[in-house]
């Protein structure tokens, strides 16, 4: 059987965005304190028994969401082409996150983000 743990950090950051093209009142500039749950799973222990440090998952989602804290998302390049919806900003931080603790043993597996206490999305990728 092989050992898979499942690690969990929850961080959060403010921003406003504009979502283009929708039909209501999110069509106009608002904000919202988003928090943010990252998942990584590791497949093994290191020396001391851990898969990762919480400081490693914490360091890096904490410098992504720092690069979108109090930021008008829609100024900030990945967002110029396309909607800072919840969805497209759990995808972005997933990769970028992704890109900074990815390791032989060591993989984000989701990335959720809660636009308000009672709505969230949840970002995975399969088959990786």
């Amino acid at each position: 059987m092989t050992a898979r743990y499942q690690l969990k950090i929850v961080t959060d950051f403010a921003s406003a965005h504009t979502l283009r093209d929708y039909p209501g009142a999110c069509s106009r500039m608002h904000g919202h304190n988003w928090k943010v749950e990252l998942e990584v799973m590791a497949a093994q222990l290191d020396s001391i028994g851990m898969g990762v440090d919480f400081k490693v998952m914490k360091s890096a989602a904490n410098e992504v969401a720092g690069e979108l804290d109090h930021r008008y998302l829609n100024d900030l390049e990945p967002f110029k082409d396309i909607n800072p919806t919840a969805e497209n900003i759990a995808a972005y931080m997933y990769q970028e996150i992704s890109a900074r603790i990815n390791s032989p043993h060591i993989k984000v597996t989701a990335v959720t983000l809660w636009e308000t206490e009672r709505a969230c999305v949840r970002y995975s990728e399969e088959n990786e």
